[in-house]
């Protein structure tokens, strides 16, 4: 689905640009099918085949579309590493996925297990030199055509488990087709320039590649988001939709000169992966002038979830995610597995022909998250009397900040590790812009002095990404217990939630 996906915006598009580079530079839909060919064929030679996984380590650049396309024509497997990962987390991504081959840039090489074979390359700076080191000798060849296999798979896309491991989504054509005709329906073109808001490894890349194809968009790529240059390209390239997740939303509406810029081509705002507070709701609809969605979903749903409508009243477009969208079911459960009544709450089911085949390798957490054919997401929900879905909270210790899934069982572990740390907790606190930040609660070891916030992000830097540092700290004599004798997340997660809400004014 995916190659035939490409050969056919190819014939359709021709030179219009696919992809825009972060310096500015431009792959037409032309090229990504003719450079696509002749990676493809590169890959062959150095025994790449049908059904073997290869690891993409690299930037968010179009030599990685360029790559995804080729491995898809030799009916490859494409496992994505997340290019702002750490070198654990890197590596720990490529141990699960035990790839037949790493392709990566030189500075995400680092952390590769010994012993896999890797090819090196360098990011192009230009159109020409996509890849040209796997394409320069295979001008005149072509891959092999593969029969059409709806069965076939095409892409891991990682996520993290409780614990912080890392597991891989499967998806096959049938499950990109099925995401196409969720986001397309009956349009065929007219696609027009898009903005990228996230790292091409992620399932809003993933999955949703064939419908970009489809609808001929211009995809623009940026190598770090900033606000600044998000909303000029907005403005410059009068983009018609602003994608992404809330708190990146929360930071453009933040800069000072957000009024210099002209969106008045901007009609839609589609947000996921982090909740959009009321508040930022009725900002942006009023300073952009635009309708707004917002959209649940998951990895493991193949990024196709619930949304409100552009048109939904005030109840549905603040307070909730919407309703399952076309295709979509949704059905809440209690622990006892039974189906919820309107209003109580219970664990968020999804099922859909988007959503992912089992994690790779991993029949005992496929078994824990897919179930009867329903995804688990491990969300609390309730649905009200018109069918639209409100969040309750988590039933697992996951937090989302700015977008990124944090659980702090993975976090705890590195910093537990600090020798000024007897205990510590990391808990949510919610946040005006990145949604929800982590709070390092910390019981100090006896005889130190408490570490600082800065030593504690400098001493897990190492180990851990950015988005999963805390960012506020809490000295504490020692931490509240459950009855079980269990550390009472509930409770810190409380204080925190407390913490955040704006006092009184004593006047």
């Amino acid at each position: 689905m995916l190659a035939e996906a490409v050969r056919d915006s190819a014939g359709r598009f021709g030179d219009r640009a696919a992809f825009v580079a972060d310096a500015g530079w431009v792959l037409s839909y032309r090229d990504l099918d003719r450079w696509s060919d002749e990676a493809a064929v590169g890959l062959h030679h150095l025994g790449v085949d049908h059904g073997h996984v290869v690891a993409l380590a690299l930037p968010s650049t179009p030599d990685y579309a360029v790559i995804y396309a080729a491995l898809a024509k030799l009916g490859a497997i494409t496992a994505g590493v997340n290019p702002r990962s750490t070198t654990a987390e890197r590596a720990a991504v490529v141990e699960v996925a035990t790839p037949d081959l790493v392709v990566a840039t030189p500075d995400l090489a680092a952390g590769i297990p010994s012993g896999l074979r890797r090819v090196v390359i360098e990011p192009a700076d230009r159109p020409e030199t996509i890849l040209i080191d796997l394409r320069r000798e295979h001008h005149d060849e072509a891959p092999p055509v593969l029969p059409s296999d709806p069965e076939r798979l095409v892409a891991i896309v990682f996520t993290s488990g409780t614990t912080g491991t890392p597991r891989g989504a499967m998806f096959g054509e049938r499950e990109l087709a099925a995401v196409t005709a969720a986001d397309v329906g009956d349009r065929t073109d007219g696609g027009g320039p898009m903005l990228s808001g996230t790292q091409l490894a992620h399932v809003g890349f993933m999955t949703k590649f064939p419908w970009y194809l489809r609808v001929g968009s211009t995809l623009h790529l940026l190598d770090r988001w900033r606000a600044a240059d998000v909303l000029r390209l907005i403005a410059d390239h009068r983009m018609a939709t602003i994608g992404g997740v809330a708190p990146q939303l929360a930071l453009m509406l933040r800069r000072p000169d957000f009024d210099d810029y002209d969106l008045s081509a901007v009609k839609t705002i589609v947000m996921g992966g982090a909740l959009s507070p009321p508040a930022l709701v009725r900002e942006a609809r009023r300073r952009i002038g635009a309708a707004y969605s917002i959209r649940y979903s998951s990895t493991e749903s193949g990024g196709v979830g619930t949304a409100t409508g552009f048109d939904a009243d005030d109840d549905e477009a603040l307070f909730t995610v919407g309703r399952p969208r076309p295709g979509v079911d949704v059905v809440v459960r209690g622990a006892d597995g039974a189906e919820q009544l309107t209003g109580e709450v219970g664990e968020l089911c999804l099922r859909s022909p988007t959503q992912f085949r089992g994690y790779w390798r991993d029949p005992e957490a496929t078994a824990a998250t897919l179930r009867d054919g329903w995804v688990h997401t491990g969300d609390l929900a309730y649905l009200d009397d018109v069918g639209c879905v409100h969040l309750a909270g988590r039933a697992k210790e996951m937090f989302i900040r700015g977008g990124y899934n944090v659980y702090p069982l993975e976090v705890e572990a590195v910093l537990a590790s600090h020798p000024a740390v007897a205990e510590v907790v990391i808990t949510p606190r919610p946040d005006a812009v990145m949604g929800e930040i982590g709070v390092a609660i910390v019981v100090p070891r006896a005889g130190s002095v408490a570490p600082t916030l800065d030593e504690l992000r400098q001493f897990g830097a190492e180990r851990l990404s950015a988005h999963k540092l805390p960012e506020a700290i809490r000295v504490v004599d020692g931490l509240p217990l459950t009855p079980m004798q269990k550390v009472d997340r509930a409770t810190l997660a409380a204080e925190e939630a407390r913490t955040s809400q704006p006092q009184p004014d004593a006047s």
